[in-house]
Parts: structure tokens; C-alpha cells; sequence
């Protein structure tokens, strides 16, 4: 019983991700690639028959934000040329790596959004209801806006954790609106969640690719798919995860936006326990992300991040982490 339900799980996660990458393809083509090169460049990374999902590991990684290794493995060896990712689940590239990010997705929507069994808004479930989501920045800002609600850890697929809400094991989940978008299931959702609730995660809505750095063919072809305004956003989100991973241990919300020549960034972080948020917004500049995301960390810093880290490291020793 156990095995089938392993095989089960593997094969919702492979369906996901054929899903993810036949969009990825539709993306090439609507860019200009003829159907033949788009099936040539598939053939080549072997999406084609399907072979890249073989190096997904055969179990969950529980610990967000870092890359599937395998198939990380697989492009570092050559086995193939590029992975499609979710941003927010890319952890910050080490130029060591050999890896880069060679080409960002417009950007889809960046808010979180909330499914329930009985189509009750955040505000309108009952005390005590079970909503389930594993991310631990989700777990701090709703219990800073409901903390007479359960947070409780939830697998699976955006299928399975859909159904399991149907089926009545949780009243509500917490997934990425965009998600459920790409997946054709937004008619699923129940709120989209105002930001000033629930500040997105770094990079959430954007699909990236990764190629290795010293591949200039494969760089050159993904850069006709790169989507220049998302890649500003994001490298200004991520350089303040880079800023704050080196000495803050926190989970952080974060969302960029541009306008012209002009970068604006809002983010977060929260106690354990969400009673604490530490918010800020700044401006920057389009030609240098990479200096508003370091500024708006100092700042963040300077406003007392490191003493939310405590609380933190409390939670995760409980937690098992």
C-alpha cells in the first residue's frame, strides 16, 4: 500500500512539472522558434520523452527553497541543457555552482491565495479551522492575522492539497495564485489574499530557467526568452535574500515591482510566533536591483531583524528542522 502511494506521489509530481515545462516550450514558440527547433531544443534537454523527470529524487525535500539535486546534478553534467523552476524555490546562486539563471518568465501573479471547503474568506473561518501550508513565512503572517487558527504542514502536488481541502481534512490551504493559475484551477480560489497580509515570498510567480554559466549556445538561445522588467524584480528580490541569508536566519517576504527607470520594494519579516513585523519600502534604480535589495536588508537590519532570529531558531529546534 505504501509503495502505490509513493508511485501515486511520484506521478503527480511528474505530471506538474511536464506541465511546467510544456508551457516553458509553448514560451519558445510564441517568441519565434519554428516548432521544429522547439522540439530540438526539447529533444536535446530530453523533455521530449520525458527522461529529465527520471532525476527527480523519489522523495519530498521538505526543506524550501533549495534546488531539486538531482536534477541540478543532471544539468551540471551535461545530461541536460537547462531546468525550469519555479523562482522562489531556487535558492541563491553561488557563483561556485557553475550555474546560472539564463532566462525569467513574465511574471505571473505574486499573490498568495486562499482555497477553502466552504468558500470562506480568511476573516470568515471559524476559529480553531485547520489550514494547511508548509511554508513558514505563510505560518507567521497568518498568525498574525488569524492566531486563532491552526497552521498545520501540508503535501502533495496543487492537485492533492486542493483535494484534500474537498475532502474535508483541512478547512482551508494557502497556495501561490499563480500556481493555480498555469494549472487551470483558479476557479478553486476562494480570496486572493491582500499583500499587506501576506507579502509573497522572493520571486514567487516567476518561472526561471537555469543553464549552466560557461554554456554560451544554450545562454544565447534562452536569452530570447528572458523577459528583461521580471529579471530586474527578481534579482532585487534575491539579492536580499542574498544580504540576509549571510547573517539573519529569518523567513522574509519581499515584492518589487517596476515603472520606467524606477525600482520600488516592499518586504518583510515576522517573529515565529507573527505577533512582530518588521516592514519596509524603498526605491531604487532598474539599472541596479542589486543595490535596493542590499539597502533594503541594511535597513531591515538596522530596524532590528537579528532579534527576530531568536524565536526563530526555537522554532525550527521544536520543529525537527
Amino acid at each position: 500500500m505504501a509503495r502505490h502511494a509513493a508511485t501515486r506521489r511520484e506521478r503527480n509530481k511528474i505530471t506538474t512539472q511536464q506541465r511546467i515545462v510544456t508551457a516553458a516550450l509553448k514560451l519558445f514558440q510564441t517568441r519565434g522558434f519554428d516548432a521544429t527547433t522547439t522540439k530540438a531544443i526539447a529533444r536535446r534537454a530530453r523533455i521530449a520523452e520525458g527522461t529529465v523527470f527520471n532525476y527527480f529524487p523519489t522523495k519530498e525535500d521538505i526543506a524550501l527553497h533549495f534546488f531539486e539535486r538531482e536534477i541540478d546534478q543532471a544539468v551540471l553534467d551535461g545530461r541536460i541543457d537547462f531546468a525550469v523552476h519555479s523562482l522562489k524555490d531556487i535558492p541563491v546562486l553561488d557563483d561556485k555552482t557553475g550555474l546560472c539563471l539564463a532566462a525569467f518568465s513574465e511574471r505571473g501573479s505574486p499573490y498568495d491565495a486562499l482555497v477553502s471547503r466552504d468558500n470562506r474568506s480568511i476573516r470568515e473561518l471559524p476559529a480553531g479551522s485547520v489550514v494547511g501550508t508548509s511554508s513558514l513565512l505563510r505560518v507567521a503572517q497568518l498568525k498574525r492575522v488569524r492566531p486563532d487558527l491552526k497552521a498545520r504542514p501540508i503535501r502533495g502536488n496543487v492537485e492533492t492539497r486542493v483535494g484534500k481541502v474537498r475532502r474535508g481534512e483541512y478547512e482551508a490551504v494557502i497556495l501561490a495564485e499563480a500556481g493555480l493559475n498555469r494549472l487551470g484551477m483558479a476557479e478553486n480560489i476562494t480570496e486572493r489574499l491582500p499583500l499587506d497580509d501576506f507579502l509573497p515570498a522572493p520571486g514567487q510567480g516567476v518561472i526561471a530557467v537555469v543553464a549552466r554559466g560557461e554554456d554560451e549556445r544554450v545562454l544565447r538561445i534562452l536569452s530570447a526568452v528572458d523577459h528583461s522588467p521580471t529579471r530586474g524584480v527578481a534579482e532585487a528580490e534575491r539579492e536580499l535574500v542574498r544580504f540576509l541569508e549571510t547573517g539573519c536566519k529569518v523567513p522574509m517576504g519581499a515584492l518589487a515591482t517596476a515603472q520606467g527607470e524606477s525600482l520600488r520594494m516592499t518586504a518583510a519579516i515576522f517573529s515565529a510566533d507573527g505577533k512582530e513585523r518588521i516592514m519596509t519600502t524603498m526605491a531604487g534604480r532598474v539599472s541596479d536591483p542589486q543595490e535596493l535589495g542590499r539597502s533594503i536588508g541594511d535597513r531591515l537590519v538596522s530596524q532590528g531583524a537579528k532579534g527576530l532570529e531568536k524565536g526563530w531558531d526555537e522554532f525550527y529546534k521544536m520543529a525537527e528542522i
